[in-house]
């Protein structure tokens, strides 16, 4: 959700470092960066690890951009010695050189970040974007991807466009509910039944509870998240819950179905033309709206 901000970042022709969690890399492998620093979560480590990326490539006075709302980020850039933008949350206003307050009214993550990043160009002087985001998320595939996600499909037999993915997991909890709609069995079951191929591809620490989920559908070998990004645009149809799945969909330009029971659609939901969002916060949809859907769905030639 954070490629229109990044693009923006870029279009100022000035270096670029990426200060991210480690899985990251591999997802902005064919962006011209000049540098990735993977931080861990632990403010005294990614300081340190901030203090001698910088150290090591020195790239004359930099600025920092601080999409994380949490008050240890901005300790890190802080006692890294980078001034950084970002909002004012969490009583970050002091540690800031440039404070933002939020824009009133609820905004999807993929407008926030990208309000916050032409506010900060702005007061930079650097080149502002457009007001608002474009409407879909253009992420660039390396090469290594689109290989890897093709032999994924050759070893299993399948061809592009020739089957249906699903992701019947989800990490972690919201608010002490499960992120997984109780329905991928069924629904699997009922695809196969007209004669669709239903894959997926799990990580491997997910690989158990996909295969508790949707016991019939065709597992294919995990895959890092580039390949499973250019995965999900060579499938007919993705269907999956409110995940990273959703958001890696969207990036890539797949035909989507998501599936909302304990999030908000407009906060969290795939930032994405073709994504279709089914349920709302508090109720999942139903077993039958979602073959039906997805049968519609199907029939449809992919404008893509």
């Amino acid at each position: 959700m954070s490629l229109p901000s990044l693009e923006a970042l870029l279009a100022t022709g000035l270096p670029v470092v990426a200060c991210a969690r480690p899985w990251a890399r591999d997802l902005l492998a064919a962006y011209p960066l000049a540098g990735f620093v993977p931080m861990k979560g632990a403010w005294r480590a990614d300081r340190a690890a901030v203090r001698n990326a910088r150290r090591q490539a020195p790239l004359g006075r930099p600025l920092g951009l601080l999409l994380p709302d949490s008050l240890s980020s901005a300790l890190v850039f802080r006692f890294a010695g980078i001034p950084c933008a970002g909002y004012r949350d969490d009583g970050r206003s002091l540690i800031l050189r440039w404070p933002c307050a939020k824009p009133a009214g609820p905004l999807h993550a993929v407008q926030s970040w990208y309000h916050l990043t032409r506010r900060a160009l702005a007061q930079w002087r650097l080149p502002e974007p457009p007001p608002q985001p474009a409407d879909e998320l253009r992420w660039q595939a390396a090469a290594a991807h689109e290989d890897e996600a093709a032999r994924a499909l050759s070893g299993a037999g399948l061809a592009n466009g020739g089957f249906v993915l699903i992701a019947p997991t989800a990490t972690g909890l919201h608010r002490g509910r499960v992120k997984v709609w109780p329905g991928f069995d069924s629904l699997t079951r009922s695809l196969q039944a007209r004669g669709l191929t239903v894959a997926m591809s799990p990580p491997a620490s997910e690989r158990r509870a996909a295969l508790d989920n949707a016991p019939t559908a065709l597992p294919l070998p995990p895959l890092g998240l580039g390949a499973f990004a250019a995965l999900t645009r060579r499938a007919a149809l993705v269907i999956c819950n409110d995940s990273g799945v959703s958001h890696l969909g969207a990036a890539a330009g797949a035909r989507q179905i998501t599936l909302f029971g304990v999030t908000d659609p407009a906060r969290t939901g795939p930032w994405s033309n073709r994504a279709v969002r089914m349920g709302r916060m508090d109720a999942w949809p139903a077993a039958p709206d979602v073959l039906s859907t997805a049968l519609d769905l199907l029939d449809t030639p992919s404008a893509a």
